[in-house]
Formats: structure tokens, sequence, C-alpha cells
């Protein structure tokens, strides 16, 4: 069948993988021990490429939450929040965050590639400009596809690659979307948000932020890296996900602007699928709270990601440009990196692999992330596991 012909160069990759004996993408975890250990294809693992950030996954008041909601309101909605599916925990839920990042006005939903490739989708259109990060998410690229607007890549983290083809654009500067993610999840880098809020007083761009991977990371109270860089004044939009810091899934996206009521009714990730079951909710909602009461954990996982950090790099490997609790070993040959995936699972350690063209570059990835639940000791088995790698012992 002529349509299906496009998928046999993936085919030819997963009968490789099958070839090895491995399968890196989808291995299956048969049962999670903590926030940190689990048992993975039948093996006792550290879990060390879960995003679990600040660890708050098998937190007992999470859980609690979410027994008491599955208890009392059901196992899902059954609707849309435009139908049946907005409960009462869903507006708590968007006070909530609003308050939390001092906005005055907050959509939740149902995913965070929702709320990225929604708000991509909706905000810029026919007529439009949107300029994004070339190492931008997938949900970013599938949602400003959707939109109808003009889309245009800068640089990765190229502050002046951004201003030289915003000039170009003269009066449609002002009709443009500038889009970048706080801590990029791939090589664990962060954007230069500082600068670019400076080009807005310039240009008078509108600019959205993705906080996935930055909230409870950065920032005094975890509010991302536009708190951190002291320009929270300067994002019109900020984006994220309950599913790294906050243990749970769904999306969000709060803003100053009155219109964000008005774009709510215009989303159609938003509309037209069913809003998150009413435990979902519950524990995001302990989660968020919790984040706030307890600073300590962002020490820890800064703590964490600061000493794996320094372990790869004082083994030899070449990693992401800077500590943070994303730390990802480049390598540039796929044979290398599929091999020793596996290596690294035989010593109970579970990794994320990346190759290209899902990596950001030719390079392929081991990619690790740390939580503020990990012990010095698992971190140290880590980094004893990767030097295994080059000794081949």
């Amino acid at each position: 069948m002529k349509l299906l012909e496009k998928f046999q160069a993936m085919a030819g990759v997963r009968a490789e993988l099958d070839g090895l004996g491995i399968r890196p993408f989808g291995a299956v975890t048969e049962k999670i021990l903590s926030p940190t250990e689990a048992i993975v294809d039948g093996r006792r693992v550290i879990l060390a490429g879960t995003n679990n950030y600040l660890g708050l996954t098998f937190d007992p008041e999470c859980i609690a939450a979410a027994q008491r909601a599955l208890a009392e309101q059901g196992t899902g909605t059954t609707g849309s929040r435009m139908a049946n599916g907005t409960f009462a925990e869903h507006v708590a839920l968007e006070r909530e965050l609003a308050a939390f990042y001092g906005r005055r006005h907050a959509i939740v939903f149902s995913t965070g590639f929702s709320a990225t490739m929604g708000m991509g989708a909706t905000l810029a259109g026919s007529g439009d400009v949107v300029m994004l990060d070339a190492d931008s998410h997938a949900s970013i690229y599938d949602g400003v596809r959707l939109g109808g607007a003009e889309i245009i890549r800068f640089r990765h983290n190229d502050v002046d690659n951004l201003e030289r083809k915003l000039a170009r654009l003269g009066e449609r500067a002002a009709n443009t979307l500038v889009i970048l993610e706080g801590l990029y999840s791939m090589l664990g880098d962060i954007a230069p948000l500082a600068e670019i809020a400076q080009l807005k007083k310039k240009y008078d761009f509108c600019l959205m932020v993705d906080e996935a991977h930055s909230l409870g990371v950065l920032g005094e109270r975890g509010r991302g890296l536009a708190e951190a860089a002291g320009v929270e004044e300067a994002v019109d939009f900020v984006v994220g996900t309950f599913s790294k810091s906050l243990g749970s899934i769904g999306g969000y996206c709060v803003s100053n602007h009155a219109q964000l009521e008005a774009i709510r009714f215009s989303i159609r990730s938003y509309i037209f699928t069913a809003s998150p079951s009413p435990a979902v909710i519950a524990s995001t909602r302990v989660a968020l709270r919790l984040m706030q009461e307890r600073p300590q954990l962002r020490a820890q996982l800064w703590h964490n990601a600061e000493r794996l950090y320094a372990g790869l790099q004082g083994l030899g490997f070449t990693l992401g440009p800077q500590a943070s609790p994303v730390v990802a070993v480049r390598i540039e040959d796929r044979e290398t990196a599929l091999r020793w995936w596996p290596q690294l699972l035989e010593q109970g350690i579970y990794v994320n692999l990346v190759v290209p063209p899902a990596s950001p570059s030719a390079f392929s990835l081991l990619r690790c992330s740390v939580s503020a639940a990990h012990s010095d000791d698992q971190v140290d088995r880590i980094i004893a596991a990767f030097a295994t790698l080059r000794t081949g012992a």
C-alpha cells in the first residue's frame, strides 16, 4: 500500500533494534517501587530519566487527595470543559495557578502537549508571524503549523540571530509571536530570556515561554526562568505542564492579558477534548501547594544535578553547556549509543536514549534527569555505571 511506504525507514530502525535485542523506546516499567526505583524489563533499576524533578509522585498527601477525589467524583469527567467537564476543582486549580504566578488569568488543559500546541495554534494566525527557537518542542512546532501564520525559526538561544530576523520584519514585528522554552529538555540548557525581553521593548512582539521543564526548578519561588531572570512582566503567556515537577498530567497557560478568557473559547485542543479527571486535578493542586511549602526540594534537586554533572564531566563525557536537572551525554555515533544504553540498564540504571532526528543535532544522547528524591548514593551509582562504559568493565 503506497500510502504506508513512508514508514519503511522507521520500520527499519525498529528491526535494527530488535536485531540487537534492545528496546529503548517504550521499555516496559513493570512495577514502580518509589520515585527513583522501578522494575524495568525485569531488572530493578534506578530511574534516571523520568523528569520527576521534585519526586512528588509518591507523596502521601498527593496520593490521599487523588484517592478522595476518585471515591467522591469518579474516574473521569466524560466531557470537555465546554460541555459537562468543568468541575469546581478545575476552576479552583486555575485560580491557584494564577495566584502562584501572580497573574490574573489561567487555563488548565488536559495535557502539556495540548497546552503548548493549542496556544501556539490560536495566538497567531493568517497574516501573523511566529518566530520560534529552532530547538522548540514538537508540540510547539505542531501548534504553529496549525495556526497558519508565517513561521520563522531562529538559531537556538541566539539573540543576535533573532534580532536580525525581527528587524527584517519591519512593522510586522508587532504582529509576531516569539516562542521559546525556559529550560530545554534535551541538553538542559537555559534560554537567554533577559536579553530577549530587552528586544521586546524595541520590537513590541508578543512573547510566550514554555516553562515545562523549569516549573519548580528555576526561580526563587519555582515559577521558572522568567522569575529567575527577573523578567516576568515581559512574558505575555506562560505555558507548561503538570507532568514534570508536579508529578501528574495536564497543562496550563497563565497571563495578565484579559483576552485569555476569549482565547479560551477559540482553542481547539481545549474545546474538543475531555477535561482532566478529578483525581489528577486533586493531586496536582496538592503538589502545587507542596512545591511552594518545600523549597528544600528545589535545593536538593540542584545539589543532585550539580553532583551528577560534575561526576560525568570528570569522566570526560561531552555534556550539555551547563549543569541542570537534565544532564545529557552527547555521543557522536548512534552505534555507540545503542550499545551503551543496554549496558547501563544491565547495571541497573535507566536513562533516556535519544537518537536523530529526535535529538537537537546529529549527535545521539544518553539523557539523564535527576530528582530531589535521588540520594547521594544513587547519584554516585549512576556515575559509576557511566564510568564502566569508558573502561569496558
